[in-house]
């Protein structure tokens, strides 16, 4: 009797088993893979041609929450792409954008500083074409309207806080490694929550700077979220940053963990951003 019992134990066992395998099974196969759609895409901006580069998953049905990204001072590269691709698998429309306009990008530093200047200096012609390249992006059909955030990097981490401090159209914004103090704060244009990626050991924005910049959003009240990462230099969400840092004598690098951290914290800061996503 005690044989039979043991065998129905192990009988029930490789049943059990076997039904969790199963519903295991199921589940991974409900989990679809994304089909990314590209898209290289020209409007225009001031005048001049711009280009873009536009990707989501055709495999999602509707409209969904999107995400405009302003490269770094380099213009519209591959890093930048790399970043729509990985947005379009989260589930948004993603546009990476051209600043400098006609596709231009920089190879040295010196040619990237010129070109980014201008913006420095207007900060009103990166609102105008930041706005034309989100009209651009709204007019998709994959594009929920609504629910639009810009993030950028270095250059294009400073022009996000910048010109959502001029009234950007977006629910929020987030910068990586960008420049924090620009154009003036004004409370009754600033619309966009925002979220600053910092490297806490970045020489290019100094802690008198990190200062300033809350000093100035606390004073007016606003409720924004800053990330300090330790030992992340300049650039650190960028993977050919050190190859580049050495190859020009710059003071930027790469560091994967504050590149996850951040990562992961624009995902739960989009979360409050878009409900349901």
């Amino acid at each position: 009797m005690k044989k039979i019992a043991i065998r129905l134990m192990a009988f029930a066992a490789i049943v059990f088993s076997a039904v969790a395998c199963n519903n295991e099974a199921d589940k991974k196969a409900e989990v679809k893979e994304p089909v990314l759609k590209e898209e290289n895409v020209t409007y225009t901006a001031d005048s001049v041609s711009m280009n873009g580069f536009v990707v989501y998953d055709e495999s999602m049905e509707g409209a969904r929450p999107a995400v405009l990204i302003v490269p770094e001072w380099w213009g519209l590269n591959d890093y930048a792409k790399m970043r729509a691709r990985e947005l379009a698998k989260l589930g948004y429309t993603a546009m990476a954008m051209d600043m400098y306009g006609n596709g231009k990008t920089a190879e040295t530093p010196d040619s990237a500083g010129a070109a980014a200047g201008p913006f420095y200096q207007n900060p009103q012609m990166a609102k105008a074409r930041m706005d034309a390249a989100l009209a651009k992006l709204k007019s998709y059909p994959q594009t929920d309207t609504a629910n639009v955030a810009a993030i950028g990097y270095c250059f294009g981490g400073a022009m996000v806080l910048n010109t959502a401090r001029l009234g950007l159209g977006v629910k929020g914004v987030v910068s990586f490694h960008g420049n924090l103090v620009g154009t003036p704060l004004n409370k009754d244009l600033l619309k966009a929550k925002i979220l600053v990626c910092h490297g806490a050991a970045d020489p290019f924005v100094p802690a008198a700077e990190v200062t300033t910049f809350k000093q100035q959003m606390d004073s007016a009240g606003i409720t924004y979220t800053f990330k300090e990462y330790a030992d992340a230099v300049h650039a650190f969400t960028n993977p050919n940053a050190t190859a580049m840092g050495e190859k020009f004598k710059i003071p930027i690098k790469y560091n994967a963990a504050a590149d996850t951290a951040s990562w992961n914290d624009m995902k739960e800061f989009f979360k409050t951003l878009f409900p349901g996503k």
